[in-house]
């Protein structure tokens, strides 16, 4: 009996052995397998070359430079507290601006941060990132155990603050991986990225390299190259004129952009203040947004082209049109519109309100074409809508429903008051004057290269808002602005320039702030066949209020300076 019992135990024992064995050796054998492959092989990341960002000249806009990471590893190193001293010695003052002192207590809570990292029960762990060449030396040269380089890619702009609000720049993530942010780097990051490498390699217990073990390496694949179709020459126009008028009038801010409007190619487009995305980490996030994408405003006087071609191409009024309510204010319920030096002429045709940029015609126009007409060509010029230009910080104001719309909107909204815009809408739908009334979508990138294969972006149209005929009447409307308008002691001679001034107040809290204005112009060249599209803001000027007095000028001056690069000669 007792010998029947050992039977049965040993062949329950052995059934046992051979259930658990089947369950480790069979079940349980990707785990395990992958389990030891932890131990023994260490997995890197390489990190894949970002993609180059060149101007419409081949010049290089945004590139990578070589350099290095910091690493330390705990279970090798030796002297934690004179290695962690030596190494914030060398690194602290790398953060230090060229009027910062060094403080002995920021120099002590890195050293303290090292020493936690040293002591980490790990293999490895990084100690700083994007190190030059020459401190990779300092720290070399001092025979430092348990602590190595690694090879890194690090973003570099050649022109520094240049185009900054274009390009955006490359940060880390909440991962530690680069990432764009802002701008073509922001929007287009999927195309510049690329696809990152792996390395494998077998180690031992201390997690040293084993050199006749394993090593696997995945090559990565490098990011697109973006060719953009900005103009470095006009750029440097657009910045150098906006920069010294922002300064020369007192304004808080001043933006402009240059666009081809046949095509909606964007040849230059600059803010005021900007930054230099090499060391974006210095300036104020608010410095980061792009202006022209991203704010928005009331476009004043610029906006009464877009309602007189609106008005015009519905047959509601022509060039000759006589205003028969502009002898006086206009009163509207309880308001009362003016115009903006409370002078008023009478009896003018439609060309002299654009000329005299007269409130009470808008007003007018606004009556003849009607609510309904009036909302849907603000629509059709394209407001409310994002442009889809190629930046990622784009957005756009709401245009409230029409149901809520009153008698006074609709007469304010015709001399671009109580309507909210971008600079790149306005810029946009007036070059769709231009254009012999096509609206086109703006584009910063021309093309990309993907793997050897150039993938060039065709202008895209998106609806034609008015006639030819329409286009080229509003377009002999804003010439005669330039030429007899209040601007026009600005203008170059000789040069047939369409444009329009606009002065808007800035509202705060329900109403007007009575002191602080926006400035701006808008317009195109030469009138006859536009090379070009340009507005010019600027925010809250002290010099002057009035866009004819600030914006104008500039515009001109940098007219005037493309006229000479594209060997524009006079037409007048």
């Amino acid at each position: 009996m007792r010998l029947k019992i050992l039977k049965v135990a040993y062949f329950v024992i052995l059934f046992v052995i051979v259930v658990r064995l089947f369950y480790w050796q069979v079940l349980r054998f990707d785990d395990l397998a992958a389990l030891a492959d932890e131990q023994h092989l260490k997995s890197s990341t390489v990190e894949a070359p970002r993609g180059q960002i060149y101007a419409s000249d081949g010049a290089i806009l945004a590139t990578n430079k070589p350099t290095f990471l910091l690493y330390g590893e705990p279970k090798v190193v030796e002297n934690i507290n004179q290695i962690s001293e030596q190494l914030a010695k060398i690194i602290y003052p790398l953060s230090l601006t060229p009027d910062q002192t060094a403080d002995p207590v920021q120099l002590n809570a890195l050293t303290d941060q090292y020493k936690q990292d040293l002591t980490k029960d790990l293999y490895w762990v990084p100690l700083a990132r994007d190190l030059s060449a020459d401190t990779k030396t300092k720290i070399d040269q001092l025979n430092l155990t348990g602590v190595g380089f690694d090879n890194e890619l690090s973003r570099f702009y050649p022109e520094s603050s240049s185009a900054a609000h274009i390009l955006g720049f490359v940060g880390k993530d909440s991962s530690g991986q680069q990432t764009g942010y802002f701008g073509i780097e922001g929007y287009y990051n999927g195309d510049l990225k690329g696809i990152p490498g792996i390395t494998t390699e077998e180690q031992d217990a201390n997690g040293r390299t084993i050199l006749s073990g394993t090593y696997d390496e995945k090559e990565p694949r490098p990011g697109h190259d973006l060719t953009l179709n900005l103009d470095r020459t006009v750029q440097y126009f657009v910045e150098k004129r906006l920069k010294l008028a922002m300064e020369k009038y007192g304004a808080k801010s001043a933006s402009a952009v240059v666009m081809d409007p046949k095509t909606g190619a964007i040849l230059a487009m600059a803010s005021f203040p900007n930054y230099d995305p090499n060391n974006y980490y210095d300036f104020s996030k608010d410095a980061y947004k792009n202006p022209i994408v991203a704010d928005s405003y009331e476009p004043g006087s610029t906006f009464k082209v877009l309602m007189m071609a609106a008005a015009i191409n519905e047959g509601e009024v022509t060039a000759d049109t006589r205003c028969d309510i502009c002898d006086g204010p206009v009163k509207i319920g309880s308001y009362y519109i003016r115009t903006w030096n409370d002078q008023y002429l009478g009896d003018l045709t439609m060309d002299q309100v654009i000329i005299h940029s007269d409130n009470t015609g808008m007003v007018f126009v606004s009556r003849k074409l009607g609510l309904d007409k009036q909302y849907q060509y603000i629509q059709n010029f394209g407001f409310g809508n994002l442009t889809n230009i190629d930046l990622q910080d784009e957005m756009s104001p709401e245009i409230r429903p029409k149901e809520q719309w009153h008698e006074i909107d609709q007469a304010t909204a015709s001399f671009g008051q109580g309507i909210a815009v971008t600079p790149i809408q306005l810029v946009r739908a007036v070059s769709a004057i231009a254009n012999g009334g096509y609206l086109m979508e703006p584009h910063i990138v021309h093309s990309i290269d993907v793997d050897g294969q150039v993938r060039i972006i065709q202008p895209k149209v998106i609806r034609q808002v008015i006639s030819n005929q329409t286009a080229q009447t509003v377009t002999q409307m804003m010439v005669d602005a330039v030429n007899l308008g209040e601007a026009k002691s600005f203008a170059p001679q000789g040069y047939k320039i369409a444009g329009k001034t606009g002065t808007a107040q800035i509202p705060v809290a329900g109403h007007y702030d009575p002191t602080k204005t926006i400035a701006s112009f808008v317009g195109f060249a030469p009138a006859d066949s536009p090379r070009f599209a340009m507005l010019v803001v600027f925010q809250e000027p002290s010099a002057s209020e009035w866009g004819a007095e600030t914006a104008a000028p500039t515009f001109f001056d940098i007219a005037k300076d493309l006229f000479t690069y594209y060997n524009i000669p006079p037409q007048m």
